[in-house]
């Protein structure tokens, strides 16, 4: 093999065409979701104070939100709700309730720009007074099949008011397999299940929390007996493996960063496609780090983003994607 000088490995990083031409990883508009949280009103814009940059949304403005981002190349949106307080309950109860604030959200996006593929999350720590992802037993632990129950009536509901996607991010054992029998039971064959197959139990789900209006509830307890623990790979990889056989369409690794070895792991051991989830603490750090002017926002975030692409994602979840699609070259 020759070396120096006659290899020299600058000689194709010379120029941004040159750099392009030879580039082995690409970002898409398209490899991009976009979450937004959806509350209750008219004409409301919220800002959500710990995250800087994303807003809660009611349904007219979601809506002007969402044809603005299908315009300009997001292909996909994950709705997640902001309910009232007085709406929540100990078995998560609204979430069963048909027009209720997710369902109306859902039915008007696919009514009014029906291209744009619609993905809602299947979980009842929105509607639990408690703030945890289930319905609780005796012990205050989550009751797994009681919440899968549960479960499977909120994943009809959801594909009913028009979600091409389901995402179940429970986290409880066996609930892809049960929600899939009960989307073929009801006829809704072509309805994709994109399951949280390894939800870590970290600690940057806090903004989202404050976001959706779990934090107060849930106080200082924590989701350890259904995350997975952070300190083990094997475990994740085995969940993935679950899934998939149970009928997940697609897996989805959260936190997305902190995780890059899952990711590349899953996205080597099986050919589905594997989708990273930045969540809402990423987020905030990178947004807060930019702001105190320690990096460049535009380049440290695009830097992240190609770093789940080259580590095997197929497409990120991200709060920054209403930006990046402006800042990814077409």
């Amino acid at each position: 093999m020759l070396s120096y000088p006659y290899t020299r490995m600058r000689r194709n990083r010379k120029a941004q065409w040159s750099r392009d031409l030879i580039a082995e990883t690409t970002l898409c508009k398209s490899d991009l979701i976009m979450p937004l949280f959806v509350i209750e009103g008219f004409n409301k814009i919220e800002e959500i104070a710990s995250m800087s940059g994303v807003f809660c949304y009611s349904i007219d403005t979601l809506l002007d939100k969402v044809k603005s981002l299908n315009d300009r190349g997001v292909c996909a949106v994950m709705l997640f709700p902001h309910i009232d307080q007085s709406l929540k309950s100990e078995n998560g109860d609204e979430a069963l309730r048909r027009h209720n604030l997710i369902y109306r959200a859902i039915s008007e996006i696919k009514r009014q720009i029906p291209q744009v593929g619609v993905i809602a999350d299947v979980a009842l720590d929105p509607y639990t007074s408690h703030g945890f992802d289930g319905v609780l037993d005796d012990t205050g632990d989550v009751d797994n099949d009681q919440t899968i129950s549960i479960l499977c009536q909120q994943a009809i509901i959801l594909a009913e008011a028009g979600a091409d996607a389901v995402a179940p991010s429970d986290m409880m054992d066996g609930r892809i397999r049960i929600i899939r029998e009960a989307l073929e039971a009801h006829k809704h064959y072509k309805t994709q299940i994109f399951s949280y197959s390894v939800k870590y139990d970290s600690n940057f789900y806090n903004p989202f929390r404050d976001a959706i209006g779990s934090k107060n509830n849930l106080g200082t307890r924590n989701k350890k007996t259904y995350f997975v623990d952070y300190r083990n790979s094997n475990e994740a990889i085995q969940e993935i493996d679950f899934d998939i056989a149970e009928g997940a369409d697609t897996i989805i690794i959260k936190p997305g960063l902190m995780y890059l070895d899952i990711i590349s792991k899953a996205s080597s051991a099986f050919k589905i496609p594997i989708f990273a989830y930045q969540v809402s603490g990423e987020y905030s750090i990178l947004k807060n780090a930019a702001k105190d002017k320690l990096f460049d926002e535009k380049e440290g975030v695009m830097e992240i983003l190609y770093a789940f692409k080259r580590a095997g994602a197929a497409s990120i979840i991200t709060y920054y994607a209403d930006r990046a699609i402006d800042w990814i070259k077409n």
